[in-house]
């Protein structure tokens, strides 16, 4: 099944918004495992929407429409699909009755505007929207299926995982599923050349690779009569490309690397700390984002200044003054502090330049240390993360990835 998206709304050609629904039904066919080939976003506008549609009708077998169903005069996507595609539009009394109680609920009288979004194409396949007011639905027309869901995210993503994704699925003939194989550590570039003879020969499953904001993910994707044969084929490709990459693998089918790091904590019985200078609190940050962090993270110092560097922290000034804030020794004391400060078991330290100024010849922009402490004992890695195409966000992106692998790396095999 060839797949196309279509975004309705002249507000995302002003780049007023940001176009996330396209992002995320993308995310949901590929686990679907349906291909998408074309994005395309169309203004409000009749005869452009037109055009688009007739394109995509002549080369996908699958559209899937966000945007236009609302109460508006310029919420013309299902009319214009309707016209196109030679479907019939009717009133469809559930979803009618189900708008009336949503304003009821709200104490609000409906308006008769309204009334347009209860319209949808005759024998159609309705999405309830549980999330909104106007409803989704599926239509097929010619061969072509045509999803169509509304525009706002609260609404579309819900209604494409809740609904989109059955009705799809249901239409299948096999059972598609997917593992994800995560990398921190090396590039796409490296992953590619090391795997790239054996992703071009895997026909089921297959192997892709999708590059992450300083990460790599390999996506493990298997088709069978069932959900259960399915699964089945999947441990033997992904435990031989652990094997092949080694510890830059850092886990397969977890949210993300600072999900790891605490549920490795939680499992070795460990607690955590940081210290921070140059990714100013982002490791603490990160952490705890994970729900239930709070059982293995007990606090954080940002220590931006070198007094606290000195005075909370306890780094000795003549260190400071030899070799400067951004140093080995540097490193090492901040995380000792930070562990002896908390009564952490493993404490995590960054010290850089995250730029775009304040480098040297000596200290360039990107030079970064993290210094791990784990049960007294210390270690420092030294990164070179600058580049004239990296910007200080992403560097402390970087860095603090870095360091979430190195405590990750280090709690398990302790």
């Amino acid at each position: 099944m060839a797949a196309e998206i279509i975004s309705v709304g002249t507000e995302l050609l002003l780049g007023e918004i940001a176009n996330t629904d396209a992002q995320y039904i993308s995310e949901c066919l590929s686990e679907l495992g349906i291909d998408l080939y074309y994005h395309t976003v169309v203004g409000d506008n009749v005869g452009r929407l037109t055009d688009v549609l007739r394109l995509a009708k002549s080369r996908s077998d699958l559209i899937i429409t966000t945007g236009g169903l609302g109460p508006t005069y310029d919420d013309l996507t299902k009319e214009v699909i309707c016209q196109t595609l030679g479907l019939e539009l009717e009133l469809h009394e559930p979803s009618l009755e189900r708008m009336r109680r949503f304003f009821a609920d709200l104490g609000k009288e409906m308006t008769d505007n309204n009334l347009k979004q209860a319209y949808l194409p005759k024998g159609c396949t309705v999405f309830d929207n549980d999330w909104g007011t106007a409803p989704g639905c599926a239509a097929e027309s010619d061969g072509v299926t045509v999803l169509m869901l509304p525009g706002p995210p609260r609404e579309c993503r819900p209604m494409m995982r809740e609904c989109a994704m059955p009705y799809l699925r249901n239409r299948s003939e096999k059972v598609i599923v997917s593992s994800n194989v995560r990398i921190f550590g090396m590039g796409e570039s490296a992953v590619e050349a090391i795997l790239r003879e054996k992703m071009e020969h895997a026909e089921n499953p297959t192997i892709a690779p999708y590059c992450k904001e300083g990460e790599v993910m390999l996506r493990v994707t298997a088709a069978a009569k069932t959900a259960a044969e399915a699964h089945a084929m999947l441990p033997p490709v992904t435990d031989e490309l652990c094997a092949i990459l080694g510890d830059v693998v850092y886990g397969v089918d977890v949210d993300s690397l600072e999900s790891c790091v605490v549920s490795l904590l939680r499992e070795k019985g460990l607690t955590m700390a940081t210290a921070e200078s140059c990714t100013g609190g982002l490791v603490a940050k990160r952490i705890t984002d994970v729900a239930g962090s709070s059982d293995v993270f007990l606090g954080g110092v940002v220590s931006y200044a070198n007094e606290v560097k000195r005075d909370v922290l306890d780094v000795p000034e003549r260190l400071l003054k030899t070799y400067g804030a951004v140093s080995r020794p540097v490193a090492a004391y901040m995380a000792r502090g930070a562990a002896k400060l908390t009564g952490a078991d493993v404490a995590v330290s960054l010290t850089g330049i995250a730029g775009p100024g304040g480098g040297s010849a000596e200290k360039p922009v990107g030079l970064v240390y993290v210094g791990l402490c784990l049960r007294g004992a210390t270690y420092v890695k030294e990164l070179h993360l600058g580049g004239k195409t990296r910007d200080r966000a992403y560097v402390r992106t970087l860095a603090a990835g870095h360091a979430l692998s190195m405590v990750q790396k280090a709690i398990r095999n302790a």
